[in-house]
């Protein structure tokens, strides 16, 4: 599969590296060359020399299927020279709101990536890889695999949605479907959670691991019942 990278800063070249170990070709955009030839040059120390290409942020659009959009709350049109480059494409959002001083984030009542698609009306926009840092990738595939780390992954077009899930498996990650892309907002407030862990308490290795647990056949402690509250 293509795969084009806008913006190479620390997750789009993390992300598109992994990207290229696992199988895929990818090509790095940014604002100056030599910072996608950057990323490039890192590709034989992870097995994925020839896998790899770089460009500016136009040559990333044009040449994936999937687009990696790393502009955090940026007008696409703003970072190509048209928005159209992206119709057909699914682009996938991974971006979240800034990290305030005191970590009292505001209520997402409109994500990023919903921003994104009112944009970009032609592709097929999902969230995801958001609620991480970029050190999680170091250790894809095979180190992360037995940690169970979950990708959450919101989009409005079914086909879509699936093939972003199918790489978060490939990756070594445990997939999550979250349904329409309106679920990007309980996506981008996970985040704020999980970078609140990262740097306010220190716990710089933190990550989601959903766990289902086993239904209890008989309930000994009344089991659910109807309440209403006031």
């Amino acid at each position: 599969m293509k795969i084009g990278v806008i913006g190479t800063g620390n997750m789009g070249r993390t992300l598109g590296l992994v990207f290229a170990k696992v199988g895929h070709d990818v090509c790095f955009g940014a604002r100056t060359l030599a910072k996608a030839e950057a990323a490039v040059a890192l590709a034989p120390g992870v097995g994925a020399a020839g896998r790899v290409s770089a460009g500016d942020n136009d040559a990333a659009a044009q040449f994936g299927e999937i687009v990696i959009y790393t502009a955090r709350g940026v007008d696409p049109a703003k970072v190509l020279t048209s928005a159209s480059l992206l119709d057909n494409k699914i682009v996938v959002d991974i971006n979240n709101q800034d990290i305030p001083d005191d970590f009292v984030y505001r209520p997402v009542t409109k994500s990023l990536a919903e921003s994104l698609a009112e944009q970009v009306p032609g592709a097929h926009v999902v969230k995801a890889f958001n609620t991480m840092g970029q050190e999680v990738f170091e250790s894809c595939p095979d180190v992360i695999r037995p940690h169970r780390v979950s990708v959450f992954v919101a989009g409005d077009e079914d086909n879509a949605r699936g093939v972003v899930l199918g790489l978060a498996d490939e990756m070594g990650f445990v997939p999550v479907d979250c349904g329409p892309l309106v679920h990007a907002r309980l996506l981008e407030g996970a985040a704020d959670l999980i970078r609140f862990l990262m740097m306010g308490r220190n716990l710089a290795d933190a990550n989601f691991s959903l766990a289902n647990v086993p239904a209890v056949s008989e309930p000994k402690l009344g089991g659910r019942q109807e309440s209403k509250l006031g």
